[in-house]
C-alpha cells in the first residue's frame, strides 16, 4: 500500500535533522556503511575509508552549512533520503565510464536513494525524485539529471539505491544517453 501524498513531507538535511538522518540510515550507515559518501570520495578514498570516517565525512558537510540531499518524512517519522547536488560534488561519476558527462552543460545529480527498511515498497522514490528536482530548481539548476538502474529480474533494495527508470519516466525525465544495458543516463530540462 502506496503512502498518500499528505502523510509525506520533504527536508534538507541540516544540522538540527542530523539525527533523524541516523534513523534512516541506521547505524550501520545504509549499504555497507556508505553513510552516501561514495560518489562524494574520489578514487581509492571510499574503499580505503572506515564507516566511522565516512560518517564523519557526510557530517562535516551538514555542519558546514552544506545540504548533501532530503531527508523525507511520513507522518513526522524518518523514512527515506535522496542525495541531490551540482555533479561536482560528485567526483566519482567523472571517473565511470558508464556515467560519465554526457556534454558539458551543468547539471545537477540524483546519485543515491535509501529508504528506511519500515516504509519500502510505498511509493516514496517518485516524491523525493520530485523534491530533489524542486530543490535543485530552487538553487538555480537547469538540468537534473538521474543515474537509474534498469535491473533484469527482481532485486533487493541495496541494488536500486541510484533509483529506477521508471520512477524518473514518471517524474519527466529522458534518457539522454546509455553506456551500459541496464544504466541509462537520465535528464529534466528545467523551465
Amino acid at each position: 500500500m502506496n503512502i498518500q501524498e499528505n502523510q509525506i513531507t520533504i527536508h534538507p538535511l541540516t544540522p538540527d535533522r542530523w539525527d533523524d538522518f541516523v534513523t534512516v540510515f541506521g547505524q550501520n550507515g545504509a549499504c555497507g556503511g556508505c553513510w552516501c559518501m561514495y560518489w562524494r570520495a574520489s578514487g581509492k578514498a571510499f574503499t580505503t575509508s572506515t564507516k566511522e570516517q565516512r560518517r564523519l565525512g557526510i557530517k562535516a558537510l551538514v555542519e558546514a552549512g552544506r545540504e548533501p540531499g532530503l531527508l523525507a518524512y511520513v507522518d513526522g517519522l524518518p523514512a527515506a533520503w535522496v542525495s541531490v547536488g551540482p555533479r561536482g560534488d560528485f567526483p566519482t561519476l567523472n571517473n565511470s565510464r558508464v556515467l560519465a558527462p554526457v556534454d558539458d552543460q551543468p547539471v545537477w545529480s540524483i546519485v543515491c536513494f535509501f529508504v528506511h527498511r519500515e516504509f519500502r515498497h510505498k511509493g516514496l522514490m517518485r516524491p523525493l525524485i520530485d523534491a530533489a528536482v524542486e530543490y535543485a530548481r530552487s538553487k538555480g539548476a537547469k538540468i537534473v539529471e538521474g543515474y537509474p538502474t534498469e535491473p533484469e529480474r527482481k532485486v533487493g533494495a541495496s541494488s536500486i539505491y541510484l533509483g529506477v527508470t521508471s520512477a524518473f519516466l514518471e517524474a519527466g525525465f529522458v534518457e539522454v544517453a546509455r553506456r551500459s544495458a541496464n544504466h541509462p543516463v537520465m535528464r529534466k530540462t528545467l523551465t
